[in-house]
């Protein structure tokens, strides 16, 4: 089988294409034929060296999300049938050799889930990362809820920073899925129209006017959740505009910096803080996510294209070195790898 392979840290040109032995599935896990595969912030990142990423005695594939067919079973797999569409989440973590940037991946059956039908491969190919990181940040303030579904969010507002990027993209479509009322900040008339393609009721552009009263006249209260990507530069901005009891969920510090957090705000807000990791969130968290994500697929509430406000940007399996580039110049929208041609 074709499968991108690197050795060694570095730049996207470590990474070359191979033709590797076919991985047997052994007991508790599932084998993909893999059509389509994606890439995120963290498989760049993992690639460079960057986190746990800690390569490579052994050969490493790319890539944690992807989607396919399930080609073969191992014992003790009741969860999905050969012939099934998927959508794998997390498929290299803890497993060098399993990424999705092959034409067959192996991995355990909890990471591997069935489509709901008539859902297609390009929106499972966007799940994984993106969606199960905006999950976890909908799900972790005082109080609940813990489990999305229509009305779990309802009378909540939820303000999505970044809300043109895939993690924000499907933060907002969750968040409308669940009842929420959403404002979303982005950075340019484009940007605008891709959150509002996505269902945020409210788009705000950061770079113009005094975002903190924009913010306090659609949300007098404050608001209930922050899903924040730039939690440093975004800090002070949160504090003025969360309700009292509130969460700010971060996933990410873009722009970078040191987060600095003024005491006495946050203590007189009671504000919560909570930090979104999903390399070491949990298996019960991850399958409670898994299910929610393939619920809200079935509801047709997921979709990808630009008119759904993700754009998509394809290429094929030899150039996966240009997709990662791609994500590393920080191209909007979602970048797949078509494995299958």
């Amino acid at each position: 089988m074709k499968s991108i392979v690197y050795t060694s840290h570095g730049s996207a040109d470590v990474l070359r294409l191979e033709e590797r032995e076919l991985p047997q599935p052994g007991a508790g896990e599932v084998r993909v034929r893999v059509v389509a595969s994606g890439v995120n912030p963290t498989d760049w990142k993992k690639r460079v060296g960057a986190g746990d990423g800690a390569a490579t005695a052994q050969t490493a594939v790319p890539n944690q999300d992807g989607t396919g067919v399930v080609d073969a079973v191992g014992e003790n797999v009741d969860s999905v049938a050969v012939g099934e569409n998927v959508w794998i989440l997390l498929a290299a973590h803890e497993r060098l050799g399993s990424g999705t940037a092959q034409e067959y991946t192996v991995v355990p059956a909890e990471r591997v889930v069935a489509l709901p039908e008539g859902i297609g491969f390009d929106e499972g190919a966007s799940l994984g990362v993106p969606a199960i990181t905006a999950h976890r940040a909908l799900t972790v303030a005082e109080g609940g809820p813990d489990r999305l579904h229509p009305g779990a969010l309802a009378h909540r507002v939820v303000l999505v920073s970044g809300g043109a990027g895939a993690v924000g993209h499907a933060a907002i479509q969750l968040a409308r899925w669940a009842g929420a009322t959403v404002i979303a900040t982005v950075s340019s008339d484009a940007k605008r129209e891709l959150a509002t393609a996505a269902g945020a009721q409210h788009v705000l552009d950061y770079t113009r006017g005094d975002l903190t009263s924009a913010i306090r006249s659609i949300a007098p209260d404050g608001v209930d959740i922050v899903v924040e990507v730039a939690a440093g530069v975004n800090a002070a901005l949160n504090t003025r505009v969360l309700r009292t009891g509130g969460t700010i969920a971060v996933y990410g510090n873009d722009k970078g910096g040191e987060l600095v957090l003024d005491f006495r705000p946050h203590l007189e807000l009671n504000a919560r803080y909570q930090f979104v990791l999903l390399y070491s969130v949990g298996q019960d968290s991850l399958r409670s996510a898994a299910e929610d994500i393939t619920a809200a697929l079935g509801d047709g509430a997921l979709p990808v294209g630009e008119a759904a406000g993700l754009p998509l940007h394809r290429f094929p399996l030899a150039r996966t070195a240009d997709a990662h580039g791609a994500v590393e110049d920080g191209i909007v929208g979602k970048v797949l790898i078509d494995v299958a041609g």
